[in-house]
């Protein structure tokens, strides 16, 4: 289906608009039906434009939900920009030179302010986008329950202590999921969203040049030859932002084949093989033997584990900006 062509963006009134109380019982599948039915068809079709153009932009889009929800709720803080009195997520370990995807979530934010100016908020586009974007390279779908606000502050502080590291070893991976609300099997089911993820040489490169991939993969010839190719990309210096997918079966579709690389020993990133091969791996070895024997059972998982993640709000409101990188005025 075409894109739709560029909406010329709503003139709003500059008039204050104080916080409101976030309650998590105010989502709803129907929130937005009178007042902008059309959102979610325009998030789907703008999103469409977006990963047809260039398939990364799912993977940029499910991890920028990721990483807002993680981080006081899922209130769009992640999108914030600098001001003179806020720092922005930006700038946080996990997301500095590495977060994409801003530009899809402006443009949603004009199509539909050009449709119902100041109802749905950057929060919701983005759950609604991550939805579609997973759907579109092949994942499941799941209903997004809608009607979060709009964060006026952001946190680098709770960036850089709440969003799981690359370089984290298992038990502190399954505390900072825990401290959420998600379980075990919703970590490891959403940890699955790598299959369509690429990662930075720099988040990487211990794990193959000292020793930890040679010894989860037992030296098998296959994993060998993977790890030759990942030192291609990411040299032992330079080439931080050199990049390799983390499933390299599949990189671009949403299937089970990320887990079979865990099966193997020969996960990217530290963090997800743990999953698979640490001393602790008793409490998620059976959920990876299970999501790659059960394709089904690891789209059920994620979906079910998108929506809870999702409704994670923040308790202290917000608002509906108008654009998603400034709180309104």
């Amino acid at each position: 289906m075409a894109c739709f062509a560029l909406l010329a963006l709503a003139l709003i009134a500059g008039t204050f608009l104080p916080s409101r109380a976030q309650d998590p019982s105010r989502l709803s599948l129907s929130y937005y039906s009178k007042t902008c039915p059309t959102v979610q068809d325009i998030v789907r079709l703008e999103t469409d434009c977006a990963v047809k153009a260039n398939p990364r932009n799912a993977a940029f889009i499910i991890r920028l939900h990721f990483h807002d929800c993680f981080v006081q709720g899922c209130d769009g803080s992640v999108l914030l920009d600098d001001t003179a009195s806020l720092i922005g997520e930006k700038h946080a370990d996990q997301n500095v030179n590495s977060l994409q995807g801003f530009e899809l979530v402006d443009k949603l934010k004009e199509k539909v302010e050009a449709e119902c100016p100041g109802v749905v908020s950057c929060a919701d586009l983005l759950a609604l986008a991550a939805r579609d974007a997973t759907l579109l390279v092949g994942g499941p779908y799941w209903d997004v329950p809608v009607g979060r606000l709009d964060s006026k502050t952001a946190s680098v502080d709770l960036a850089n202590s709440d969003i799981p590291s690359p370089r984290q070893n298992l038990a502190a991976l399954v505390a900072k999921f825990l401290e959420k609300g998600l379980s075990v099997t919703d970590m490891v089911a959403l940890v699955g969203s790598h299959t369509v993820g690429m990662s930075r040489c720099v988040n990487f490169r211990d794990r193959i040049y000292g020793g930890d991939f040679h010894l989860t993969s037992k030296g098998e010839p296959a994993a060998q030859a993977h790890l030759a190719k990942l030192k291609e990309v990411c040299p032992a210096e330079g080439g931080d932002d050199n990049v390799a997918g983390m499933d390299y079966y599949s990189p671009s579709v949403f299937d089970n084949a990320f887990f079979e690389t865990l099966l193997q020993g020969s996960g990217v990133l530290n963090s997800d093989q743990e999953m698979y091969s640490s001393l602790l791996s008793f409490q998620t070895s059976h959920i990876v033997d299970k999501y790659w024997a059960d394709p089904a059972a690891f789209f059920k998982d994620f979906a079910d584990g998108m929506v809870k993640m999702g409704n994670i709000t923040n308790p202290e409101g917000g608002e509906v900006r108008k654009n998603c990188r400034f709180i309104n005025i």
